[in-house]
């Protein structure tokens, strides 16, 4: 089950390119991990990464981020993602962000640095912005959840051993 919050702005000639991102925390906030599967036609390309400190929704942003970048060139992209504050950040918070310089009655708007970063790659593709239900069963939420987790291992894998190695 899915909802399309934004159809795509036209249907030309474009490359189409179906997204699937993730990102998450362990603890929250603490190491966190992205992932993205991208399909274009029968091709299929796997993206993932960690960070030492970061929150979920910033991994949520970030998968979204690398994903976008890794395209090429201009595309329609179907971008799926189980996370409401990203789908909702990037469809309908970020116009009243913008109108208001990035800010939130008083205070800044959280991962302004990210969402800047975005707008602008959501501008440069046709975007359609569609919510998936988390850990339901869908073959490429799924899969990016398990290549986030992955990253998130290996990073604090990482740290762990870097700990062990100066305590020597």
């Amino acid at each position: 089950m899915f909802v399309v919050l934004v159809p795509p702005k036209s249907a030309g000639s474009l490359p189409e390119v179906i997204v699937y991102t993730d990102g998450g925390c362990e603890p929250n906030p603490g190491t966190g991990g992205w992932a993205a599967v991208l399909i274009f036609g029968s091709h299929q390309k796997e993206l993932s990464g960690s960070e030492a400190h970061s929150t979920n929704n910033r991994m949520e942003i970030t998968a979204a981020i690398k994903a976008l970048q890794a395209l090429n060139r201009r595309c329609r992209v179907r971008l799926h993602s189980d996370s409401k504050y990203l789908i909702t950040g990037i469809t309908t918070w970020i116009h009243q962000w913008k109108r208001k310089n990035w800010m939130r009655g008083t205070k800044p708007v959280l991962n302004a640095d990210l969402w800047r970063c975005l707008d602008e790659l959501n501008q440069s593709h046709e975007v359609a912005w569609v919510w998936v239900q988390g850990h339901a069963g869908n073959l490429y939420n799924e899969r990016c959840d398990y290549l986030a987790q992955c990253a998130i291992a290996a990073r604090q894998t990482q740290i762990s051993s870097s700990h062990e190695n100066h305590s020597n």
